[in-house]
């Protein structure tokens, strides 16, 4: 195809999406002084977390699906480029340390490869080929569930992979921040969180990002309390894979469980660095074995174990 036609048809999209249109409230913002740039900005971000709001039962649906694919040993992997893809790799490794899960159950994906972690990789997104080939080499397969992650709802790589997990009969997601008619993929779960135009026009690392680093936190997040990995608002399935953590969890029993620094220390030691099952030593007074089958026959759900 012509590329010359090839460039008309991406700058005719741009033109009309929302993240792409100039913010009437900041014109002026390259003659602000320090202090009325830091309002501006805040002033826009303040209406960040109203749209997000807005998608309330889209995003429920979501962590639903999540929770689903992971009872059923699949994972969430999240494809995107850019801002967005470094957002999908963070929330997935985030997981591990903070609810106990395996590396493998959420991870994320970025055009261009690690490297574009760091240091941009400009025209990895370009190829809706990119997203297939990484489908392909991490062996995509139901009941995995694919979310794609695009500001502009128009990434090639990210639809790429979003087409090529549907043909492989996962259920796929869309977080973006354009409304959905401006989306031109079918998903299973649009999350579209139209922020409106950024602080600086095109700075989809604002806003944009803002609102899908708050739905991919809900996602996980909410997933995780479904599967059991939080007692009251704590989480207690986390892993013990540094100092800091370590302290943490013996606090979390400190004061769950009424007991002392060193009871909380030696009771990890007994559960093997497994918080639940300390706690629950501590709250039922059953050796570990017992814990740990009350836990196994109830999901993992401390309240419904204690039952």
């Amino acid at each position: 195809m012509d590329k010359s036609y090839e460039n008309e048809k991406l700058f005719n999209q741009l033109k009309d999406l929302l993240t792409e249109q100039r913010n009437p409230a900041t014109m002026g913002i390259d003659l602000a002084s320090a202090e009325e740039i830091v309002r501006l900005i805040n002033r826009e971000d303040a209406a960040v977390a109203g749209a997000v709001a807005a998608r309330t039962a889209e995003i429920a649906q979501a962590i639903e699906a999540v929770k689903e694919s992971i009872e059923q040993g699949g994972r969430l992997l999240y494809f995107g480029a850019g801002t967005s893809g470094r957002l999908g790799v963070l929330d997935a490794a985030e997981c591990p340390p903070t609810f106990g899960t395996r590396h493998e159950t959420v991870q994320g994906f970025i055009a261009g490869g690690k490297e574009a972690m760091f240091v941009a990789q400009e025209g990895a997104e370009d190829h809706e080929s990119n997203g297939i080939d990484d489908v392909d080499e991490i062996g995509v397969q139901p009941p995995d569930i694919v979310c794609g992650l695009a500001a502009s709802g128009r990434t090639p790589y990210v639809h790429g992979a979003l087409k090529e997990a549907a043909d492989r009969g996962c259920k796929t997601m869309f977080v973006t921040t354009v409304p959905a008619e401006q989306v031109e993929i079918g998903v299973d779960i649009m999350i579209d969180v139209p922020v409106g135009p950024e602080v600086i026009m095109g700075s989809t690392r604002m806003k944009s990002a803002t609102a899908q680093k708050m739905v991919l936190n809900m996602i996980t997040t909410g997933a995780m309390i479904r599967l059991g990995k939080v007692y009251e608002n704590v989480m207690v399935d986390l892993m013990l894979t540094n100092n800091k953590l370590k302290e943490r969890a013996k606090r979390i029993i400190m004061f769950l469980a009424e007991i002392s620094y060193n009871e909380a220390e030696a009771l990890l030691d007994e559960a093997d660095g497994h918080v639940k099952t300390a706690l629950m030593i501590a709250l039922t007074g059953f050796d570990k074995e017992k814990c740990r089958k009350l836990l196994d026959e109830n999901n993992g759900f401390i309240r419904k174990a204690l039952e």
